[in-house]
Order: C-alpha cells, then structure tokens, then sequence
C-alpha cells in the first residue's frame, strides 16, 4: 500500500497542467504520454511548447570548479543508461566530482524540472518572509489571496499549505478525469481571478488544518500565486532578484505559465544541469546570495527537515520537500528529475531523465540505491 501510495502521489503531479497551461504548439499531447523522441525534443525545450515566463541571469556565472579528484564514468555508466539520464551532477565544498550528459544534452541545454518547481516555490515564500513581504508561516493565507475569504481556506495559515495540511478536500486520482487535479485551472471561470483561485474557493474542508497530509498539486501553484500578490512581483521576477541574480545563475531560466500567465508553483521551470546544482549550493550554503541572507535561517531549517508525516516509509515531508531516510532533503519531479542535499556531507546530486513512465516502484528504488552509492564514493575520495 505504501507503494502504491508513493506512486500515485509522483506520476499525479503534472495531470492537470496539459489543460492548466497555454501550448502555443499546436496538437500537442499530453506532456504525460510524450514519446521518447518528443520527450528528448522538449524536454530542453519547454518554451517551444508551452507559454513560458523568462527568469533572468545577471550575466555573470558563480564558479563551480572541479574537484582535483573525479568520481570515475563507470560508477555512473550503467545507471544513466538504463534510465534514460540526460544530466548527472555531482558537487561536494561546491566542486564538481562528477558531471556528464546523455540524450545528446549539452551543458548550456536547459531540462524541465516538473515538480522540482515546488521546492523552489517554498524557497521563494523564504525570501519574501526575509523581505517582510510575507509576515511568516503563521500568516494567514487570505491576508494575501483575499479571493479566498469565505472558503475552506479560512483559517489556514501558509505553514499548512507549505506542509500539505490545509484540510481542504481535493481528490488527486491522475486517472479521474472530473478528479480535482485534472479539473483545476483548466478554464478561466471569473475574469480577473487567478483559474486556479476561482476552482479551489469553491472546495469544502475536509480535515482539520495542520492535522493531515494529502498530496494536493493545486496547493503548490497556490502558493506561488501566493508569493506573486504578497511581493507585488511575478515569480520570475522574484527568483531572478532574489537568487539567479546575485547567486550567479549561468543562464536564464524559464517557467510554465498557466492560463492566466501566471508561472506554475508546482511544475515545470527548465535550467541548466550546473544551475539545478547551484540551487542545491545555495541552500546548502544557507540561503545567501550577494553577501545577503535571502531565506532565513529558521525557515530553511524547518523547510528542509521534517514536518509532517506523509504516509510513505520515509521520515516525512518539509516545505515542498521530500526527507528521505538517509537524512537528505530532496526536490523531486516525475519522470526522473531529482536535486538532493546531504547537509553533512556538504553534497550536491543533480539528475535529470527522461524516464519512459512518470514513476514507477522499480526506478525509484534504483535512484535511491545509485544516490547513495554515488554519495558513499563521493565521501570515500
């Protein structure tokens, strides 16, 4: 059951925004069911298929250098070829062990982050706590979504939503086509409100807030609507001021827009291999950028440890992070994309993929078994 559970909850996290974001190519698919050579195409490409949002480097790269001592191709070899590995990084002080390319990728290339995108959104909620836009975690989500006041959102503070537990009712079944993640924000129903505002104001409450984690996608684009009104400022704007900017992103991002032109808390912003691997720097650095702390200390650490149980066999759930049980904190996406932090270790382990299924038990597993052995090797050079 907890298999099942984990699986549901992976391969649900992009079932809706096929209809949720704008394609400007025509007769696009679902990007769930994308061929291996649509996958390889698009991929580095999003911007060529969907409506995107631009999040601007400054023009000058933070130095990764390499490390005297490389982890050796053969440790890397069998895994990428088995599971279709577009990019794998590996940083440890901040020098690269180990960095290789596959699917006929190159380092400048972007790849798609699909839900990697929320860990950065809870990043994003961080910076505007540390810029006194957000009042903290205990804040009311609608003083800043006041579209929300008279729904199942009253009384549920940003720590909930950040933690999965708003205890509003929301039905993620990827393959009910009325379920709620395949319904959200598929149309604009109330001009001048957010798509996604309108459909989720009209959801009953189920649980008591706080009290119980339910995978809900619509949430973390909430957030990110969230962030945008409390800041005054799209999430581009927002992450290219507060870290590509004076962090030393080496090339601009770009993020999924949903219906209303508004970037995709939950899904979909493409970087770099080596920018993934400066995110994961910057926060095991401790949220600093330009000689500024950009995320308070206390909000990364509760961000980055455990904070409610999630139901799978691992120490639980964040702020739009994953704890697995080797004592990482992990941003995870379908279809093989991963940013993992061993704090200790002073590590960084970067892969994407293009998995031929969005999740699946087996591959999972394998990913677990490499990063840790990949970890292991980097601690034994």
């Amino acid at each position: 059951m907890r298999h099942v559970l984990a699986a549901a909850v992976a391969a649900a996290v992009l079932a809706g925004p096929a209809a949720a974001q704008q394609a400007i190519k025509p007769g696009v698919p679902s990007i769930l069911t994308w061929s291996p050579d649509q996958q390889k195409a698009w991929y580095p490409a999003i911007e060529t298929v969907y409506r995107t949002a631009t999040v601007k480097a400054g023009g000058k790269a933070r130095p990764l250098p390499k490390a005297p001592r490389q982890l050796p191709d053969a440790l890397s070899d069998a895994y990428m070829a088995e599971n279709n590995v577009s990019g794998f990084l590996v940083l440890k002080d901040g020098k690269v062990l180990a960095e290789r390319y596959g699917l006929g990728r190159k380092p400048q290339d972007r790849w798609t982050s699909f839900s990697v995108a929320k860990s950065l959104t809870s990043t994003l909620v961080g910076a505007a706590i540390a810029d006194g836009k957000i009042a903290g975690t205990d804040a009311l989500v609608t003083n800043y979504i006041p579209e929300l006041k008279g729904s199942g959102y009253d009384g549920v503070t940003v720590r909930q939503l950040l933690m999965m537990s708003s205890g509003v009712r929301w039905n993620e079944d990827y393959t009910d086509p009325n379920s709620d993640v395949a319904r959200a924000g598929s149309a604009i129903t109330e001009p001048g409100v957010n798509p996604l505002v309108s459909y989720m104001r009209k959801l009953p409450r189920a649980n008591e807030p706080g009290t119980k984690f339910t995978y809900n996608t619509g949430e973390t684009d909430l957030v990110g609507v969230l962030v945008s009104k409390a800041v005054g400022k799209s999430l581009s704007e927002y992450a290219s001021e507060k870290i590509w900017k004076p962090y030393g992103m080496e090339r601009d991002a770009v993020w999924v827009t949903d219906l209303a032109g508004h970037e995709r808390g939950g899904c979909c912003i493409s970087m770099t291999l080596r920018d993934y691997g400066r995110l994961g720097q910057f926060l095991l650095e401790g949220g600093k950028a330009g000689g500024k702390q950009v995320i308070p200390p206390q909000f990364l650490s509760e961000a980055t440890t455990p904070q409610i149980k999630n139901g799978a066999p691992e120490r639980g759930y964040g702020y739009f992070w994953w704890m697995p049980n080797s004592g990482a904190f992990e941003g995870r996406g379908i279809f093989g994309q991963s940013v993992t932090v061993f704090p200790e270790d002073r590590l960084v382990i970067v892969l994407n993929a293009a998995w031929p299924e969005a999740t699946k038990r087996e591959r999972s597993m394998a990913r677990t078994a490499f990063i840790n052995a990949v970890r292991e090797a980097a601690n034994g050079l």
